[in-house]
């Protein structure tokens, strides 16, 4: 994971070159795999769920795709108010989470 320091109030560097996000929902942690432009990982991380809108609040406007699973509508509602578009998809496109 590229973690890099933040420079100024409230700026996240590691935030700057998102363009799409994976979002794997869960009870309690969830995971993040966010990647820019030509695909080269910005941030891979997990995430309580209190964590989770502030991380879309500091993120730029960008593609978000999730399982559609029981609670994705209402995370799909949260996380597109900020201004991200959010992609729903059948379990049976989405890959397992493979941790390298």
């Amino acid at each position: 994971m590229l973690v890099l320091e933040a420079s100024g109030p409230g700026k996240d560097h590691t935030m700057e070159g998102i363009t799409t996000v994976g979002l794997d929902l869960a009870k309690n942690i969830f995971q993040v795999h966010a990647v820019n432009a030509v695909g080269e990982v910005i941030v891979r991380r997990a995430l309580r769920r209190t964590q989770v809108l502030a991380f879309f609040e500091r993120s730029p406007p960008c593609l978000v795709g999730m399982e559609a699973c029981g609670s994705a509508h209402y995370w799909a509602r949260e996380i597109g108010a900020m201004g991200h578009t959010v992609r729903l998809m059948p379990a049976a496109y989405v890959k397992a989470y493979v941790k390298e």
